[in-house]
This record gives structure tokens, sequence and C-alpha cells, in this order.
């Protein structure tokens, strides 16, 4: 399940699909702006007071935010995805020289499009990254001489020379979806029609090397819930030396079909999706080695249990070895098996298996290195830290009570490894390096007050370094291996008079951070922004909260414009990170175990009372806003204590975790066929007529994540109950519904009617 808050998607951790950058960049008014490439498109520079139509209009507010970052195979060129200042939904595809700092574009989206409408297939792979709302180019790859990349775009592929050539690789109604070039670039691969094509890149015709993928079998594709859920979006892996490729076949014949009714203005289509909703089966997953022409073709042995997930396929660095991560289903033990790729046999390296009451978050961070070693991620001493598996033998590199985040990259010549981790704060992420030599010697690479992420070319040589704060948007820098700054991709300063935000300067307020502790004695983390607070006066609250496992809300990280103009609003805006949040360790998380909506509800009512004992806020006049699981939290506040909160909004709730998909609702709650009394408890629907609050419900007709029956159920139960609520659904909006102008017109309306102007 991925979030959303204020329409802006907020990425998962530690093994679920992550979501779409949102916050994009601008394109230069002309090539020599190099330092902020994104600058263009500025304001006046007289204060001014946030609008909502200025939330959602051209050029982005928070400036410049690169997509996809990349380095060029020989560290040449930094190629970025980047929107247009008149277009902000719309990506080009640019590249700046390391060596001189000089912009160009390489492909202009609407100069290469065709405009052609997306297959459904690529539509809800979309969907599934949350980038639905993106135009032009979304991704791309590069060829390992560095001298082209293989850009996908409207459904079609084009290979795109360094040196301004574009190359038209395919012209089919239909959508190629999964596109990569091959590790020694001889071929592209793609899924057409639910098989696997192999293209010679020099020139030749696509062959299908894959031929009985149709109806509910599906070939080199990730199925809905690794995409959706285990943030795995490819179902097929070239070796190295482009000899083999390991290819996913699964078939969703054993799924439930969902009638999903994708009810648009101008009429209905329905859709009977596959949807494996908890306690239900599975799609039937198997696996294959062929060589690129398809033959020779072998079966993986996956075990005796079918009834697993196909976590993470990778080949080690000499392509004798294809490793597979097999996951149980119910989220317990995670195995590691070495595949002999010739006969497809396999045995169990090692094994990660969960604590009592607890389960195994997926993670990629992790790295089989030339040596025959594997720098792997795991949770054993309760913290998310690295190991080093070699020859049978276990080395902990990293220890304490924090959590490292990602793996950046693995520099095997020195023997060091980079990653990011909350060492320093666990609101903050930098980026960190430990030799092989000397485990526990962590070094910090970047800047201490930021929130950072960042990516290393394949010898861990630089890196691209992403940051923001609470009072910065992104900015993005490319660094040398200690972290020292080389070169400006996007500086992106909001003190620059041309940056679309600097005009709103003059009514930014600082966010302030602070941590209350339970009767029980748990430490949580909270963030608030006030407006300019006169004595005696006492506000409104916007308490927004997510609560669900795998998110982060409150940290030093840039929040976007949308909390200010609450703010602006005359609202405080207020959020905590209960138990169950991400990032503080396996017991904060695991206090939801076949609990969901118990102790969440009672950290978020511990914030609310905190609020309410402050002698600026209004106790009367606390509403709660969420989306998704945010919206479900929303619903389970106003059931448990009613009279607490002014005054709640529900976005997308689940409201029934038996509608929920299998892989996120299990890993939590368990099998509803064997513990239904956990769900009973965790449901919103049974205790809906004890909502007493005024409350808006909100939902996307065509939602195929949290699919629309979680509301209507809703709906008609507190209809049942003669419980008085709104309500607004939006025909064809699916989960995005949340970046929409007028579901937060829609808010604000019933906020201020029943929060700020509550009598």
């Amino acid at each position: 399940m991925r979030i959303w808050l204020f329409g802006l998607a907020v990425a998962m951790v530690g093994g679920s699909a992550m979501a779409a950058e949102q916050q994009e960049p601008a394109t230069p008014a002309n090539p020599t702006v190099a330092t902020s490439p994104a600058d263009a498109g500025g304001e006046a520079q007289t204060a001014k007071k946030l609008t909502l139509d200025r939330l959602f209009s051209s050029p982005n507010l928070s400036g410049a935010s690169p997509r996809a970052l990349k380095l060029s195979p020989d560290g040449k060129l930094v190629t970025v995805l980047r929107n247009r200042p008149d277009e902000k939904d719309r990506y080009d595809l640019w590249a700046m020289d390391t060596t001189t700092g000089d912009w160009r574009m390489l492909v202009d989206s609407k100069k290469v499009g065709t405009g052609a409408e997306l297959t459904e297939a690529e539509k809800m792979q979309r969907e599934r990254a949350r980038i639905t709302n993106l135009k032009g180019i979304v991704a791309y790859d590069w060829a390992p001489d560095g001298k082209s990349l293989l850009v996908p775009l409207d459904g079609d592929l084009y290979l795109a020379g360094i040196d301004g050539s574009v190359r038209r690789l395919t012209n089919t109604k239909t959508s190629e979806l999964n596109p990569v070039i091959s590790p020694d670039g001889g071929y592209v691969s793609f899924v057409r029609d639910q098989n696997l094509f192999v293209q010679p890149i020099g020139g030749g015709d696509a062959r299908d090397v894959t031929k009985t993928g149709k109806g509910t079998v599906h070939w080199g594709e990730a199925e809905f819930v690794a995409q959706e859920e285990m943030d795995r979006s490819t179902g097929y892996w070239w070796s190295p030396g482009d000899k083999r490729i390991a290819v996913e076949r699964f078939d969703e014949a054993p799924v439930g079909v969902v009638t999903r009714a994708a009810i648009g203005a101008d009429g209905t289509k329905v859709y009977n999706q596959r949807y494996p909703a908890a306690g239900t089966p599975n799609v039937a997953v198997s696996l294959y080695v062929m060589k690129p022409d398809g033959t020779g073709r072998v079966k993986v042995d996956l075990g005796s249990d079918p009834d697993i997930y196909l976590a993470r396929v990778d080949w080690t660095p000499d392509g004798r070895t294809l490793l597979v991560q097999r996951e149980n289903r119910a989220q317990t033990e995670l195995d590691m098996l070495a595949v002999n790729p010739i006969s497809g046999a396999s045995q169990i390296l090692f094994s990660e298996k969960a604590a009592e009451h607890s389960w195994i978050n997926l993670s990629d961070a992790y790295r089989p290195l030339r040596d025959g070693s594997l720098i792997w991620w795991s949770e054993r001493d309760g913290h998310g830290h690295l190991y080093r598996f070699n020859a049978g033998k276990w080395t902990q590199l990293t220890e304490g009570d924090w959590d490292v985040a990602g793996l950046v990259g693995v520099d095997q010549t020195k023997g060091r490894v980079y990653f990011t981790a909350n060492k320093d704060d666990v609101l903050e992420r930098d980026v960190y390096s430990v030799d092989l030599a000397n485990p526990g010697v962590v070094t910090r690479l970047t800047q201490a007050g930021w929130w950072s992420s960042a990516k290393m070319d394949a010898d861990a040589s630089r890196m691209i370094v992403t940051r923001s704060n609470s009072d910065q948007p992104e900015q993005v820098y490319l660094a040398d291996a200690d972290g020292q700054r080389l070169e400006w991709i996007s500086q992106n300063s909001v003190e620059a008079e041309n940056h679309p935000y600097h005009p709103y300067l003059a009514s930014h307020r600082e966010t302030k951070f602070g941590t209350i502790t339970t009767d029980d004695g748990a430490v949580l983390h909270w963030e608030m922004i006030t407006p300019p607070l006169e004595p005696g006066k006492k506000y409104p609250v916007w308490f927004q909260h997510y609560g669900g496992p795998h998110v982060q809300t409150v940290s030093r990280a840039w929040g976007g414009p949308m909390r200010q103009y609450i703010v602006d609003k005359g609202y405080i805006f207020f959020q905590i990170d209960n138990r169950g949040s991400a990032n503080r360790g396996t017991e904060f998380e695991d206090a939801i175990w076949h609990a969901m909506g118990s102790v969440e509800v009672r950290d978020q009512l511990a914030g609310a009372n905190y609020l309410k004992s402050l002698d600026f806020v209004d106790p009367k006049r606390i509403g709660t806003y969420g989306w998704s699981y945010g919206g479900y939290m929303t619903l389970k506040m106003l059931e448990a204590n009613p009279g607490v909160y002014a005054a709640g909004v529900s976005g997308a709730p689940v409201t029934k975790w038996e509608l929920y998909d299998t892989h996120y609702t299990e890993r939590y709650m368990g099998d509803p066929n064997k513990v239904p009394e956990a769900y009973a408890a965790a449901d919103a629907i049974a205790d809906a007529p004890k909502i007493a609050d005024p409350m808006l419900l909100l939902h996307g007709m065509s939602d195929d994540n949290v699919v629309f029956e979680n509301s209507t159920l809703l709906a008609a139960k507190l209809q049942a109950a003669d419980v008085p609520f709104e309500m607004m659904f939006y025909p064809g909006k699916t989960h995005t519904a949340g970046s929409d102008i007028h579901v937060w017109t829609t808010i604000f309306n019933f906020f201020d009617r029943t929060v700020k102007n509550r009598k």
C-alpha cells in the first residue's frame, strides 16, 4: 500500500513498492544556467499568499527535483528526466556533461512522441508506480557502451544516441513493457502481449522467446502484488554476457475476480480484475532460464511448496549462479537459493527467519560481489543493518540503535560499502560508508540537518546526492566518493529570486519538532507548523496522519507547499508517527502484529491530548485527515474516540482488511481464515455507527488498489444505521485521486465549515 498525503506519493521502505517522484523540475530558460537548471518560470518578487490554484499549476512550486537520475557507464554524463515549466507533468530527457557542467536536451518528448494512448496494461503498471499523471518520457535505460539510451515513449521504443540521433525500434498498437538493454548491449528486450520479446539492437525483428502468454498466463511481467507491495516491477533478468535470461511465468487463473467498474463522466467500462484478496489464492508462479533465442529452457526448482512469493532474482557477477529469494506465504521465512542456470537445480545458501510475532521485511539493500561474497541487509538484531556473507560465514558491518535504509554502492577494489541510514538522527537520513576490513566503523559523508539519498556509478567512484529539509526543496549535486560536492545538478535554492517558491518565502513558517512519551513508555516524534501566534488566541488544528507500517511521515525532509498553504489559512499543521511506523526498529513496528487499528489509534490519541494541553490550541477545533491507510485511521480514530476530534476526512480507506491484497495484509494481520477474530477487530465496518462527529468520505471509483467496495460497504453501513456523513466519489479516478484539485477544494470546504469556523 502506498500512501497519499496532499496528493503526493510518499515512498515506503523495506520491500514495498516505491512511490513516484512528484516534485518535478522545470526546464532551464537557456543552457548556460547550469547550476540551477530548473529555476526558470519564476514569479514576481513581491511576497504572496499561496492559493490552491497555484499549488496545482505550473511551474512546480518545489522547483527543481529531477527524476531518474543516472550516471552514464563511462561517467561522462549525468542524465535526468526534467519537466517543462509550462507543463509540469510532461518530461524530456536531458544530460549534463560532468566535466563542463553544460546541459543539453537528448530527447524532446513532443518532437519524438506520437501522443498515442497507452494500453490498459501500461496504464496499470504506471498506476502501480504512481505515475499515472506523467506524460512524455517516464523511464530510460543506458546502453553499456555509454553511446545510446533506450527510451520508451507513448507505448513504443526509441534508441537515442548521445549525438542527438533518435531511431525508432518498435511501431505497434500495443505497448512494450519493462524494456531494457541487455548487459553486453547486444539486445533490446521487452514484454508485449504477455510474452517476452528479444530484438537485436543493431537491427532485425523482435522475436517472441515465449509464446504461450495469453489469457491468464503472463511471461516476463511482475504480478500485481510484486508491483504493488514487493517493490519488484519486472519479471525477467539478463545474465552477464547476454548468455541467458531468467524469466518469470505466472498464471492468474487461481486468483479471484473483482469486477471493477471504471465509472467515468462519459460512460462506464467494466474490468474483471484478478485481485488476490487476503486469505485467497495468489497467482501460480514459476521461473525459467533460457537463452536469448528462447532455446535451452530449464525450469528453476523453487521447492515443493507452490504457495510462495518470488521476492528477488539476481545473477552473480560471473553469471554462473542465479540468486533467487523465496519467501513463504506467511512472510516469516526468506530463503536465498543458489540456482544452477544450466540444470535449474537449487540449494539454500542461507535463510532469514522472523522473530515471534513479527515478519520479514524485503529489501533491495544487498549486492553479490565479484569475490563470491554477498552484502546483505537484515533485521535479525532488531534493527536493519548490513552484513557480509562469505564462504558460509557472517560478518556484521553496521550495528546500533539505528537503521540502514538502503545500499548506495560498493567499491569492490577498496572494499568499501556506501549506504543511507538514520544513525545520527531518526528524523534525518545521511549517506555513510564502512570498510569491509573494519566493520562497525562508520563515516558520515553528507551534511547533517538534511534528508538525503544517493546513487553511485558501478565502480562507486562518484555519487549523485539528493537532499532536502523542511525549508529547502530537493537539491541535487554530483559528489566524489568521499561526499565532497563536485558540481550542482540542481541547486534549486528558494533564495533565488526566480525560484517559483521565492515569492512565498515571507509567509513560510518554520517546522518544529518534538517528542511525547505515551503512558506505557513509547517515545513518539511529532512535527508542527503554526501561524504567527497571537497572545491569548487559540487556533484550529489540521491533524494529519498516516499510521501504517513501512512509512515515516515525521522527518526533516521538504514536505511540500501544501502544508504551508494550510498554515496560511490559519490552521496549525501537526502530525505524529505512531508505533507501527518505519525506521525505529522491529519492536516499534511489530506493535501492530495481528492488531491493525489498535496501538496506532491510541498513539494518535496521545498526540491529540498533547495538542489539547497547549494554550494556543483550541481543543474543540482539531480536525483529522488521512488517505489510504490514513483514511482507515480516520475511521478507527472517530469510532474509538467520539468527541475528541471536531471532524475527520477519510480518503480511499480500507474498511475491511479481507478486501485488501495478500502480501500486504497477511504480512501484518496473518491469514483471515486462521485468525478471523484479528480481522474482525481491525475492520472499520462493525463500529461505523459509533461515528458521531462530522465525517467526509472520498474515494476514486476506479481504484484498483483499495477497491471502491471498501467505501460502498462503509456508506451502506452508515446509511442503514442512520448516521449522517458526507461523501464525494470520483468517476474514473484511481487511488491517486488525492492529487486532484477538486478533492482539495472539497476537503477545505468541509474543514473550514466543521473545524475552523466551528462555533
